[in-house]
């Protein structure tokens, strides 16, 4: 039968073992939630044209594209670089709040390097934090986007009936869809990024934390008789 310190030195084995297997998942997951977050900000498919819709196009954050009610040719503008290009304040603020969620995740990807050089534990924590922080972004910026339904480039394009969060003939599409599911994505990740650091902190078992603080102990009692020793001996060969 095997001794408790044995029993406690193999669970430790499995527990670091499983331990690094979840977190070897959470960090791919955080790098697919990075780039859903790329694909989000930059695709301009958030709402788009029905059949009722007077005039064919799609909008984004910051890009959009409404067709020639003449030629039927798609004639697109906006650019992230250039606020005035875009058509509403709200898209702007939302296309704000999504960059910054985008740029958080990232800097939660630069932050993986940490590992290399401080404490797990801590290391998760702080992506913990930033994870939590870019779908608060993320669900800012899909609330906010709706407010700018009004403008009058959407209602070109999809009916005066449309309105602050009235969406009139057009219809929501697949990445402001995507954009909601990231969300959460994202608070899932945080999650299990603080489960992740509070387990770092607990990853020895209570026989084997008690069995090392006895190592401990000895090796400072050993220590402390071993520089008796040697002030004894120095204080000898003094007189």
């Amino acid at each position: 039968m095997l001794s408790a310190q044995e029993a406690a030195k193999i669970y430790h084995t499995n527990y670091v073992r499983n331990a690094r297997a979840v977190g070897v998942l959470w960090t791919i997951f955080t790098i697919c939630f990075a780039i859903i977050c790329v694909v989000v900000f930059i695709q301009p498919y958030w709402i788009g044209d029905s059949v009722d819709t007077p005039q064919s196009g799609y909008f984004g954050l910051f890009h959009y594209c409404i067709g020639n009610p003449i030629t039927g040719e798609l004639v697109c503008k906006g650019s992230a670089l250039d606020f005035g290009s875009i058509p509403s304040g709200a898209f702007k603020t939302a296309m704000f709040f999504v960059g910054i969620s985008l740029l958080l995740i990232v800097g939660t990807i630069v932050c993986f390097s940490l590992f290399f050089f401080c404490n797990s534990g801590s290391v998760y924590k702080i992506c913990a934090w930033m994870q939590l922080a870019a779908a608060t972004c993320m669900v800012i910026g899909c609330m906010i986007y709706p407010d700018g339904w009004d403008s009058e480039e959407v209602k070109r394009m999809c009916g005066q009936r449309t309105d602050k969060y009235t969406l009139g003939n057009c219809t929501v599409r697949w990445a402001y869809i995507l954009a909601i599911i990231s969300i959460m994505d994202s608070l899932t990740l945080s999650f299990l990024a603080f489960v992740l650091g509070n387990r770092q902190d607990k990853l020895l078992p209570e026989d084997f934390q008690v069995e090392e603080k006895k190592v401990a102990h000895i090796q400072y009692e050993d220590d402390a008789q071993n520089f008796q020793n040697v002030h004894s001996c120095s204080l000898h060969s003094d007189s």
